[in-house]
């Protein structure tokens, strides 16, 4: 017999898929999708190929950075005191192949390595030069502007954990560290899928039509987590098309939007009980995005269903795909931020209404107007507010980024 949203017994295909009318705690909905799903095989990919992808092992150095002691400035390696006598120039690349001795020094590029017997390095803006002799022109501070051989990296020093997001300047240490490829999880593949006779996917709508909004929306948001968008199909409201299009190869997760609710065309539920789902969540208790769905396949593909409506289904999205993309991926959930909210809002009795915020100052303002049909609100924001039932206005709240 099919069981309660969250649980992990199978639901009997033959019967349809349980429905709760009050729908589970926003957090928790948020918490399953961000910790349920297991991370995708790890592969090994060059540099090139790793920026927005996700450790699966650490990241550590092969190399000895600096390599040897080098020159932080341009200027003299000098030994002993002044003055010193000029005996030779070393340009970063080549090797030193001098050793200094009291009284001596050398010309040196930022970068050079430093010769044997130096002391230190002075800044030639700092030095006097007369021929073949240098000599200090001003006193500056005791510093050797010497880097030392291996104060950044030694072999084996840990440049990221497992489950560290690999960012352009984590790409930049690898290679400084020596790496040419790191060890990642696999990116998901993500199928979009929008419901509904009205939609059209180009153009300006005539009258009864409706412009697919949500495509370009969950594209966006996908791509910002590292996922790979696997395709986007319109499906009209017919249920046979619905099981074809989730019968489909080469996707890890499919977002479908406009057919989570309990309308005579929306068939998500039904299909999905048939197909053998494992229902994790079935209704959420916010506003807006009640009518949100998380289920998972035989074979471990997951399903995210969506309100039609833009701005439910952008709730929708941050409560449900895309912590499941970041856990498809191997990354712990997302340490949410929470600041002082103010603005008008109307608390949810029954559970989380989210709002769209600005946030400036050390505090989040609520941007007027968000309804589940328009996007307006919303496109200008910083965050989405959680705001709980017993909110009152000044109360601290979560923020989910919109980025």
């Amino acid at each position: 017999m099919p069981t309660s949203p969250g649980t992990d017994a199978h639901a009997d295909p033959h019967v349809a898929a349980p429905r709760v009318a009050a729908g589970m705690a926003w957090h928790r909905a948020h918490h399953l999708a961000g910790t349920l799903p297991h991370p995708l095989a790890a592969e090994r990919v060059p540099l090139d190929r790793a920026h927005g992808r996700t450790l699966a092992e650490p990241a550590t150095s092969a190399a000895l950075l600096p390599g040897t002691d080098t020159a932080a400035m341009d200027g003299y390696a000098i030994s002993g005191r002044a003055p010193w006598r000029v005996i030779g120039r070393i340009l970063a690349g080549q090797p030193a192949t001098v050793t200094l001795t009291a009284g001596t020094a050398v010309e040196i590029a930022t970068g050079a390595p430093v010769p044997a017997g130096a002391d230190a390095v002075i800044p030639v803006e700092r030095c006097h030069v007369d021929g073949d002799t240098v000599s200090p022109s001003e006193t500056g501070p005791a510093r050797t502007h010497i880097r030392y051989a291996g104060e950044d990296l030694r072999p084996g020093r840990l440049l990221a954990p497992a489950g560290t997001r690999v960012t352009a300047a984590l790409t930049g240490l690898a290679a400084h560290a020596g790496l040419d490829e790191l060890v990642v999880r696999r990116s998901p593949r993500v199928w979009l899928t929008a419901t509904g006779d009205e939609i059209i996917g180009a153009g300006v709508p005539a009258a009864g039509q409706v412009r697919d909004a949500l495509t370009p929306l969950l594209t966006a948001l996908l791509t910002g987590t590292g996922a790979t968008p696997a395709g986007a199909a319109h499906v009209p409201d017919r249920a046979e098309l619905l099981a074809a299009a989730l019968a489909g190869p080469d996707w890890d997760v499919m977002a479908v939007t406009g057919s989570s609710s309990v309308g005579r065309a929306d068939h998500l539920h039904r299909v999905l009980t048939r197909a053998g789902a494992r229902w994790h969540v079935d209704g959420v208790a916010c506003r807006p995005g009640h009518p949100q769905a998380l289920a998972e396949l035989p074979g471990g593909r997951w399903v995210v269903g969506l309100p039609g409506n833009p701005y439910a289904a952008l709730v929708g999205a941050v409560t449900l795909l895309r912590p499941l993309l970041d856990a498809v991926q191997g990354r712990a959930p997302r340490e949410p931020l929470r600041l002082p909210v103010t603005g008008k809002v109307e608390p949810y009795d029954d559970g989380t209404r989210l709002v769209p915020v600005h946030v400036t100052g050390g505090r989040a303002t609520v941007v007027p107007g968000s309804r589940p049909a328009s996007l307006l609100s919303a496109a200008t924001a910083d965050a989405l507010a959680v705001i709980p039932s017993g909110w009152a206005q000044g109360d601290a709240a979560e923020l989910l980024p919109m980025q």
